[in-house]
């Protein structure tokens, strides 16, 4: 009997209602609106991604089909976008994937989604600062400012750089562009909802400017000879590889993928939405929407622009207008990205506090802690200074870029559990109010499942073995420390 008590427990679920009842009493500020949601939703969509992805998925996979790629990646996401708005309709709380797992698939469940969004938001914000440190650096290069490396990069990343030029290693090393744009990020953070939300909007206008940018100036440019043959032939290396036809095409789509991750933060931001039933779910499929056209676009247009096979993998877009005799352009899309990668990571850390936040209410975090919301700002004070800390330091001494995919595997798997959650949810209470509703919810829902257990078996196996250890650890966490605390259980105690 007790064996089937800790069974049961480790499954039970949070009831709708209670969610239902806890968005009433936020303790948040609610001032977005739709399309400031929209707008965060682009942000957190949009960074160095486009600018780089694009170059290794077009010359080594995918040639011009590149288009496809990215309308087979986005068509993914929308699955996972269409599971997303419903439950936001539903579950209008800052909890996202934790709080959906919560009300359908039981606490455990809830917990490695939580503790796996760690991946997507904490350890992303961190991966895009140190991205963020490069393109400024690059920035600094095109006016002829140089700054030693050994101020630029991590101290193992330094010694490698060290080596590479036959130099001794430096006795210190750290990544201070990337210390200081987390703090920056975080004092916006701190302020306050609306606060965040002018900077990114005003951030969001300047990236998006610079998509549209490399779309239009790059029609003047267009060789349509370049789109021929639009799908090229397969080939395969020594490796065993397949390159172009299909099979790169759908390669090329893993790839870009990524490119398409923070859609979701938007339904982190439902306790500070002032219509969250309704916008929430509209800003979601919206800003996924919105972006999926402006990656089409310019994957047409670079590839429209010089033969694919000259596209420089690190710098896609600003050799394609290089070739095309545009080298000025490079100050633009630069500078677009150094500016861009701002808001990705104010999104991120805005949605990894509120992830926390919902953690700590039900009693799995410590609420002093996480669960602290600043009388005057309405922010979860502590917890933002917190991860910041982490964040800063992470990138400052530690190399942190090969996380990337960790990054993705996290996202995927909360992807897949969301999707799933609608399936149970529609079987369990068919009667339930959705202010939106999933279209072909059987075929949407174990669509996303199937599409997204398949992108997740792509990744390496060392990362899978990360992934696994990563788990294990989030396990320990929680019957070590947040089984005992949770409001479920006390409630069941009491």
């Amino acid at each position: 009997m007790a064996d089937s008590e800790f069974w049961r427990s480790l499954f039970r679920t949070k009831p709708v209602e209670v969610y239902q009842e806890e968005a009433q009493r936020t303790g948040l500020r609610r001032a977005l609106g739709r399309w400031s949601l929209v707008s965060l939703g682009i942000g957190a969509i949009i960074g160095g991604g486009i600018f780089t992805l694009t170059g290794v998925a077009a010359k080594l996979y995918a040639g011009p089909a590149l288009a496809l790629s990215f309308l087979i990646a986005g068509f993914a996401c929308l699955l996972a976008a269409l599971a997303y708005a419903e439950f936001a309709s539903i579950v209008p709380v800052e909890g996202s994937a934790y709080a959906y797992s919560y009300a359908t698939v039981g606490e455990l469940v809830a917990w490695l989604i939580g503790w796996n969004l760690i991946l997507e938001y904490m350890m992303g914000a961190t991966t895009v600062a140190v991205a963020w440190s490069g393109y400024f650096e690059k920035l600094l290069h095109l006016f002829g400012i140089e700054v030693p490396y050994w101020l630029m990069n991590d101290p193992f990343t330094a010694a490698k750089k060290a080596r590479e030029l036959g130099l001794e290693p430096p006795t210190f090393a750290a990544n201070i562009p990337g210390f200081l744009i987390s703090w920056i990020v975080v004092s916006i953070l701190i302020r306050g909802i609306k606060e965040t939300a002018s900077t990114n909007n005003l951030i969001v206008f300047i990236k998006v400017g610079a998509v549209l940018f490399v779309i239009l100036a790059g029609l003047f440019f267009l060789n349509p000879a370049n789109w021929k043959p639009f799908i090229p032939a397969p080939e395969v290396d020594a490796a065993g590889n397949i390159h172009y036809g299909w099979a790169g095409i759908f390669t090329a789509a893993t790839i870009v993928f990524f490119a398409y991750i923070g859609f979701d933060a938007v339904s982190t931001q439902a306790g500070e939405a002032i219509n969250p039933r309704k916008d929430v779910p509209f800003a979601i499929i919206a800003s996924l929407l919105i972006t999926t056209v402006l990656y089409i676009g310019v994957s047409l247009v670079l590839t429209g622009m010089v033969p694919y096979k000259s596209l420089d993998e690190r710098a896609p877009v600003a050799s394609a207008f290089a070739g095309a005799g545009v080298g000025w352009a490079t100050y633009i899309i630069t500078f677009a990205a150094v500016a861009g990668l701002i808001s990705v990571m104010m999104v991120m850390l805005l949605g990894q506090t509120r992830i926390f936040l919902a953690m700590a209410k039900d009693g799995l975090l410590p609420a002093g802690i996480f669960g602290y919301i600043h009388p005057r700002f309405k922010t979860p004070f502590r917890s933002t200074l917190l991860v910041g800390a982490i964040m800063s330091l992470t990138a400052t001494f530690v190399p942190i870029v090969n996380v990337s995919e960790l990054t993705s595997l996290g996202t995927l798997l909360a992807f897949t559990l969301v999707s799933l959650s609608v399936f149970l949810l529609r079987i369990r209470q068919p009667d339930l109010e959705r202010p939106y509703k999933v279209p072909l919810w059987q075929v949407v829902s174990l669509g996303g499942v199937a599409v997204n257990i398949f992108l997740m078996s792509q990744a390496r196996k060392e990362n899978l073995r990360a992934f696994a250890i990563w788990a294990v650890v989030g396990l320990l966490v929680y019957f070590l420390y947040s089984r005992r605390r949770s409001r479920l259980q006390r409630s069941i105690s009491d």
